[in-house]
């Protein structure tokens, strides 16, 4: 068993960017990195939290996927510095659409954060603003050993899973510039995916549809 808080999230629009991808179209993951939803407990708690060691679980999924056309404003830069000449262009982003995202966390703490957030809680970039709609108070889930119903999630790729492989950080520094912290390969499965077995533990939850699915834990370590 492992008790946990959960924590239902909704948005209109998602758009989780594929790292070190700049030009041309544009796509999205279909599960937010690791370090979007450290940013998301950031945005929650108003300020950068310092994490050593983390216990976390999380499950997304959204109705259809889109695209849109999105002006970009391109700022050339000289000796590493940015300068007064700029050039726009029209680029096509895709998105997800009516979104849910369950995070799960044992840390009272992280759970209080999204009762009242501090600053906006974005699933994306500045205009894919999402609410909290529900806090769950801490309740137990059955472990599942061999899961077979894990989906709308990324998991390390070492556990060999099926889904798109994608390099992604764990998080990233307060300090300018920004670096990553803990990039390692990982396997994106979308809620869409197959049953499929596993030799993975995982921990059984039904969501609000009713839908079964087996959430894996990330034991994340930082360190200084």
């Amino acid at each position: 068993m492992m008790e946990v808080f959960k924590i239902d999230i909704t948005s209109w629009t998602a758009s989780f960017r594929y790292p070190n991808l700049i030009s041309g179209m544009q796509p999205t993951l279909e599960v937010p990195p690791i370090s979007t939803i450290l940013g998301l407990i950031n945005a929650a708690a108003g300020f950068y939290v310092p994490h050593k060691t983390l216990t976390l679980g999380y499950y997304f999924e959204y109705e259809m996927e889109g695209e849109d056309l999105e002006t970009i404003y391109q700022i050339s830069s000289k000796n590493g510095k940015p300068s007064n000449e700029a050039k726009s262009n029209v680029i096509i982003r895709k998105f997800l659409f009516n979104n849910f995202l369950r995070l799960y966390v044992a840390d009272a703490d992280i759970a209080a954060y999204f009762a009242q957030p501090y600053y906006p809680i974005l699933l994306g970039r500045m205009n894919d603003l999402a609410t909290v709609i529900k806090i769950s108070e801490k309740e137990e889930l059955e472990e599942v050993e061999y899961a077979a119903k894990i989906r709308g999630q990324i998991v390390p790729f070492k556990h060999h899973l099926p889904g798109q492989l994608q390099a992604l950080p764990k998080y990233f520094t307060d300090e300018f510039p920004r670096k990553n912290l803990g990039t390692e390969p990982y396997s994106v499965i979308g809620h869409k995916a197959n049953t499929f077995g596993t030799n993975v533990t995982a921990y059984r939850d039904t969501l609000p549809n009713g839908k079964e699915i087996d959430v894996f834990f990330h034991q994340l370590k930082f360190e200084d």
